[in-house]
């Protein structure tokens, strides 16, 4: 009997998905710095070439004012880019590592994790706050 229930538990345990925890920690230093550089690098290319977008579309329209849902989208997209890091990407690295020590992080995406970190490295911790605890209720 006890062999069957140390079998089933066996099972259970190897049979989950790995969380975004698992993926991060399997990560090595180098990957880590890489996977956030990827990330910033990403979210950047994406915000400027809406920008663009949106300024050529309505280029030569004076009544024209930015709707406050871009304004917004800029906001969110600037959540996840930490600014006071200065381009020392391993300081965000080590953060996340720290962040997916604790085990109530451990299925939180690394996205949302990246934005969370980044906005604590920006010094926005109230705020960060509010989107750990979404996040952990979420997850």
């Amino acid at each position: 009997m006890k062999r069957i229930i140390l079998i089933l538990f066996i099972g259970i345990i190897s049979g989950q998905e790995p969380t975004p925890s698992h993926f991060w920690q399997s990560l090595t230093d180098a990957e880590k710095v890489s996977f956030v550089n990827g990330a910033y690098s990403a979210t950047s290319a994406m915000k400027m070439h809406h920008q663009r977008q949106v300024k050529e579309q309505y280029l030569g329209n004076d009544n024209w004012v930015r709707p406050y849902y871009i304004d917004r989208f800029y906001e969110i997209v600037d959540e996840h880019i930490s600014t006071n890091v200065e381009g020392h990407i391993d300081i965000i690295a080590k953060a996340m590592d720290a962040f997916y020590s604790n085990s109530d992080n451990a299925n939180i995406s690394v996205m949302e994790a990246i934005r969370i970190v980044s906005m604590v490295q920006d010094e926005k911790d109230k705020k960060a706050n509010l989107y750990l605890i979404k996040a952990q209720k979420k997850y």
